[in-house]
């Protein structure tokens, strides 16, 4: 017996004698995996899922240490600034391709647009950032992600649900096993749909009698056009608008929880960076990197989209700023220069609120709705420009205890 297969072989027992096969999960009553399975598999008998369907399936439904580990993994991306990742990902080159794709898609933009409402450039901006156009959707094994997902405690009674619902899409006969390929998160399709949404929210835009998000850019596209419009979109409104900012504005007053009429706005002198009056409802005004950075007025159509897609601030901000670019928009300001703390600096900062007990969540660099909230705090209390976003300022203050 060579070293390789005794290698094998250890990492074999490892896995069998660890928490998912031997113990079993506490979330799943302490059922091993084997067992578990064989439970899930009845309860999706009783939904109405076939035998031929479980089947196909069933070579897959197996646990996965490693999606386990990824999916406890690090925020990786999302601790870069807006303006580093918007750089990155909302460049030239994937403007002028979605500028292409639009073009080429018309009459499919056309009908979605006259159906839900949607712009292509929103659209567009989702597709390109999902997936780069289709072209890169991932290959990993969703079958065996979203049932190692479902097992493992973290996200448990979600994943289960998804697991059921990826069981109906092959009992649908919209995709096989092969064809169901991915990110280790589950994910499937050019708008990277949880299975759930591909279930509910899935149409057979092209009319083949199937819904096929990963091969029909049609049925992609109507799908995504039919989640975005089940959550709340306003047709007709903006959801993103760039603007500058005068020193009259109450920097506490930028804040996503906070709206403010397009008068009020103008009265406190902001104005759109194309020189035409602020219009449409109330809107918050939007420092994705703090006074010192971009200016947006963010509508409905951001919060109620936008921050649902995807609870990232810095990934939304990318998508409504790059569909903006796809219909029209000039490239943003950057703002005038001031240095960012590092990912470093942000936890640092982190931890000395959490110190003086504020939750911030993980210590992660990554600035988050809590983070945010305890920053604003903090800088009210010391007298310092309120824009809910760390800078040196605030950090020297903390360090030197005030």
């Amino acid at each position: 017996m060579n070293v390789r297969t005794l290698a094998g072989l250890s990492l074999a027992f490892s896995l069998l004698a660890g928490p998912a096969f031997a113990q079993g999960n506490a979330c799943q009553g302490g059922k091993s995996f084997d067992v578990w399975l064989t439970e899930l598999k009845a309860e999706a008998k009783g939904q109405g899922i076939s035998d031929r369907a479980l089947r196909a399936a069933a070579p897959d439904m197996v646990f996965d240490q490693d999606i386990k580990n990824k999916d406890h993994g690090a925020p990786g991306v999302f601790q870069q600034s807006f303006v580093q990742f918007s750089d990155r990902m909302a460049n030239n080159n994937r403007l002028q391709a979605g500028l292409a794709r639009i073009k080429a898609n018309a009459e499919t933009f056309a009908r979605i647009k006259k159906e839900f409402g949607i712009p292509a450039g929103v659209l567009t901006a989702y597709w390109g950032l999902e997936t780069d156009f289709g072209a890169f959707l991932g290959n990993g094994n969703t079958i065996r992600a979203v049932t190692t997902l479902a097992y493992d405690c973290r996200r448990a009674d979600l994943f289960r649900q998804q697991l059921f619902a990826l069981l109906k899409i092959l009992d649908r006969g919209d995709l096989a096993p092969a064809d169901m390929r991915g990110p280790s998160a589950g994910e499937l399709g050019q708008f990277q749909f949880l299975p759930m949404h591909y279930v509910t929210y899935g149409l057979d835009y092209d009319g083949d009698g199937h819904v096929n998000l990963i091969k029909s850019d049609a049925d992609a596209l109507g799908s995504a056009g039919n989640y975005i419009k089940s959550l709340g979109w306003r047709a007709g409104e903006p959801w993103l608008v760039e603007v500058k900012v005068s020193g009259k504005v109450p920097w506490d007053q930028a804040d996503l929880t906070i709206e403010h009429t397009p008068e009020q706005w103008a009265s406190w002198g902001v104005t759109r960076v194309d020189g035409k009056p602020i219009t449409g409802p109330s809107s918050s005004l939007h420092l994705p990197m703090g006074r010192h950075g971009p200016a947006f007025l963010a509508y409905p159509n951001f919060k109620n989209i936008y921050l649902v897609w995807n609870h990232s601030l810095t990934y939304s901000t990318t998508a409504a700023y790059l569909a903006t670019r796809l219909e029209g928009a000039p490239p943003m300001s950057k703002g005038d220069g001031t240095p960012d703390l590092d990912p470093a600096g942000v936890k640092e900062l982190q931890r000395l609120l959490q110190v003086k007990g504020y939750d911030v969540g993980k210590i992660d660099g990554v600035i988050g709705a809590g983070s945010r909230a305890a920053i604003k705090k903090e800088q009210l209390r010391l007298g310092l420009p309120a824009d809910s976003y760390p800078d040196s300022e605030l950090l020297a203050a903390l360090r030197a205890g005030k």
